[in-house]
């Protein structure tokens, strides 16, 4: 007989790299860190590695190993990204994994007409209306990138239509300081104040380094800001491999990670114990297009091979999944998605991104997101495994039914089918004379409408008294000191 007070529940994981594996690229990193250094294009930035030991040539910055190695001591292990409703803050740890879109698309289908046309004010309102209402995308970004607004002033845009319009976390972008400084005000006044956003930040700031081996200046001053004011940040990019870093896997990780850890001791040097994660967006090069492949195999697995080093070197990661090279949302985007959203549940990255992306990062669907949901929701169900107990066993019962038995009427049991089986709101079960009865509509048809639906029902908690307003006059102020003369 089992032990009457035993639990478990095993939770499915995948691993690319062994630990032996992780340690050889970590210190692989190292060397290269202090060998060939990292290009640093911000002054502050410079002097702070300096300041700590590292040999500053110009704009390249050589980092010994005790910088990085006080870096990963100093970060935290996991924090947590609230949104205004708290009961949807995501805390951000490995092997607790969130999904939610991508951002900077220049196209967007429109959900009108299915076509893409460029990016617009409204965009990211619908995307966030979207991902309030979906129940398995956690967080919230922009998944376009607004063309008709000032350019410069296109982040602070999307980040305003975002916060009205889910209480979902957000993780938003930036062109500059004085944006991260907008957006902070925006959230400080839906927040309740700065005390009150910095115990709880509704927004983390995601930002990008280019490979190989540079960080930009203005990256850097985003990071540096949002450091000093509490807010949680992302720090990600990856080479496309065999562009930007040598056509090896191993390579690409050693150069990703060489950026990752050099970002972070900035961070760290900036403000200890400031949140960040890594992320990676590490994919290969198509040998027909030389366009990074965002739908390969490859990139899945060089995303959990990141995720791998992250969780040996006790750092959060964002991944990637929910892409395609696909131009519209059809069998190809859906097989790139399912298995890219598996791999990345499976790996664990405690952060997963790019949910609703076509054409190699330049298209954002509203319909990708929908389907993406419906997979993300199988992905959930098999990654929360099999509990193990007295209970779940059920072995009196089985005795008491007995050989031949039936147990569809059993109470007992039938109260567990809502929380052991998975049902879907996207995906067809009726035999072929319902379906047909229905209608005969494919997973396209059913995907429309449970968009259109949402569009047309769906209403986000309000923002707090005022709070409309002041978002309005920030928007008004952002734009008066861009047309100050420098």
């Amino acid at each position: 007989m089992i032990v009457a007070n035993y639990s478990d529940r095993q939770t499915p994981q995948f691993r690319v790299l062994s630990d032996a594996q992780c340690r050889e690229i970590y210190l692989a990193t190292l060397d290269c860190l202090n060998r060939i250094g990292v290009q640093v294009n911000n002054a502050e930035a410079r002097a702070l590695l300096a300041s700590a030991g590292a040999r500053v040539e110009g704009t390249v910055a050589r980092i010994p190993p005790h910088i990085i190695q006080d870096a990963l001591t100093a970060a935290p292990r996991a924090f947590t990204v609230w949104g205004r409703d708290a009961a949807r803050a995501m805390q951000i740890a490995p092997d607790r994994v969130h999904f939610g879109p991508g951002l900077t698309n220049t196209l967007f289908v429109d959900p009108e007409t299915g076509e893409p046309r460029p990016s617009r004010r409204g965009d990211a309102a619908l995307t966030a209306r979207v991902v309030d209402a979906l129940e398995h995308i956690d967080y919230a970004m922009g998944l376009a990138l607004i063309g008709d607004v000032t350019a410069e002033l296109a982040s602070v845009y999307e980040f305003a239509e975002l916060i009205a319009n889910t209480a979902k976390p957000i993780i938003a972008w930036a062109h500059e300081p004085a944006n991260v400084a907008a957006m902070y005000r925006m959230a400080v006044a839906v927040a309740g104040g700065e005390a009150a956003f910095r115990e709880r930040p509704i927004f983390a700031l995601f930002s990008t380094y280019p490979s190989p081996l540079k960080h930009t200046d203005e990256d850097l001053a985003n990071l540096l800001w949002a450091a000093e004011h509490d807010i949680p940040v992302v720090y990600l990019g990856g080479p496309t491999v065999g562009m930007e870093s040598p056509f090896t896997g191993a390579s690409g990780l050693v150069i990703h990670l060489a950026a990752v850890l050099s970002g972070l001791a900035i961070v760290q040097l900036k403000r200890r114990g400031a949140p960040m994660a890594a992320g990676v967006a590490l994919s290969t090069m198509d040998l027909r297009t030389a366009r990074p492949a965002y739908g390969s195999p490859e990139m899945s697995l060089y995303t959990a091979a990141a995720v791998d080093l992250s969780r040996y070197l006790g750092l959060p990661l964002m991944g990637t999944a929910g892409a395609s090279e696909s131009k519209v949302v059809d069998s190809q985007a859906a097989i790139e998605s399912a298995i890219q959203i598996l791999m990345s549940a499976l790996s664990g990255a405690a952060l997963v991104h790019d949910i609703g992306f076509l054409d190699c990062a330049n298209i954002g669907s509203l319909e990708m997101l929908v389907m993406n949901d419906e997979i993300i929701g199988i992905v959930k169900r098999i990654m929360r495994g099999v509990e193990v107990n007295r209970e779940t066993i059920m072995l009196d019962l089985i005795e008491r039914v007995g050989p031949g038995g039936y147990f569809l009427t059993e109470e007992r049991s039938a109260a567990l089918s809502r929380k052991e089986t998975w049902v879907p709101t996207l995906m067809d079960r009726k035999p072929l004379s319902m379906w047909e009865q229905a209608g005969r509509k494919d997973m396209g048809q059913r995907t429309r409408e449970k968009l259109r639906q949402i569009l047309s029902a769906h209403q986000p908690p309000a923002l707090p008294p005022g709070a409309a307003e002041e978002i309005a006059a920030i928007l008004a102020q952002a734009e008066d000191a861009r047309r100050q003369p420098s």
